[in-house]
């Protein structure tokens, strides 16, 4: 990894443009770990600006329906920690794309909390989100604060206390992920309200930059996020064409027609 962090970079550059970041969810090994290198290409292609890449676990708690199944997919493919550190290897052959992880931290503990850090740095990822870490209990653990150059991301809720913002917004690196609504992950007819007034209150305590995820799925909805946010997530939408077209040749094609409008309409603003 270059000496500074490839999430850092993509976001200073954004900046320097204006333009909100488009991120985006799949979940590897879903279909197959071969089939995501090829929707990671797709990614690439149609402009995305960072890849959240799932590590498959069988118990996804924060994510809905759709992103289970995928992580059940996946599972049920041979999915495991050291596939997805092998495919991020082999996505680096070609593209500087960041990527985040985005996992629980069962699978990262079993793994060697400290061992899969350095492991998943030096494969050529740039940041991790624990769902289910708790900052409390990093700081109490020494063991689960080094990051061996991999960006820890926070997430802040609506349901997060006003009082626990700052400490949230202070140690967050990367960017912070703003969920945009209570429950868990999926689509949604429409955007959750006060989500303008949300992501300026996490501002006010942080010069980090601030994305939007959970709920969106069309590019109206994304140009809609992108006028208040650093940057606009979508997961579950495309997710679900991978679901859909799982088993067609021109799966990659399909993910890469579907996205590009979602990072159109995240540029748009």
């Amino acid at each position: 990894m270059s000496q500074e962090n490839r999430i850092d970079r993509r976001f200073a550059e954004l900046k320097k443009e204006e333009k909100s970041a488009f991120v985006a969810y799949i979940c590897a090994g879903d279909p197959t770990m071969d089939r995501s290198l090829d929707i990671m290409h797709a990614l690439d292609r149609s402009g995305v600006d960072v890849i959240e890449l799932g590590i498959p676990f069988s118990d996804p708690m924060a994510d809905g329906i759709v992103n289970q199944m995928a992580a059940h997919r996946a599972l049920e493919a041979g999915g495991n920690t050291h596939g997805v550190l092998d495919l991020i290897r082999r996505f680096r052959e070609t593209s500087e794309t960041p990527i985040v992880l985005f996992t629980y931290l069962n699978p990262v503990y079993t793994y060697g909390f400290e061992t899969f850090h350095a492991d998943a740095a030096a494969a050529g990822a740039d940041g991790i989100l624990l769902l289910d870490l708790p900052p409390e209990e990093a700081d109490r653990n020494a063991e689960l604060t080094d990051a061996h150059d991999l960006k820890h991301i926070c997430l802040i809720a609506p349901t997060t206390p006003e009082e626990r913002i700052p400490q949230l917004a202070g140690n967050s690196e990367g960017f912070i992920y703003y969920v945009s609504r209570e429950g868990v992950t999926g689509e949604q007819q429409s955007l959750a309200e006060g989500i303008d007034q949300n992501v300026a209150a996490i501002k006010a305590h942080t010069d980090v930059p601030v994305v939007v995820g959970f709920g969106i799925s069309t590019p109206e909805q994304a140009a809609e996020v992108a006028k208040a946010a650093d940057g606009v997530v979508v997961g579950s939408a495309i997710v679900r064409q991978v679901e859909a077209n799982g088993a067609s040749e021109t799966l990659a094609e399909t993910i890469e027609s579907f996205v590009k409008p979602l990072v159109e309409g995240t540029k748009s603003v």
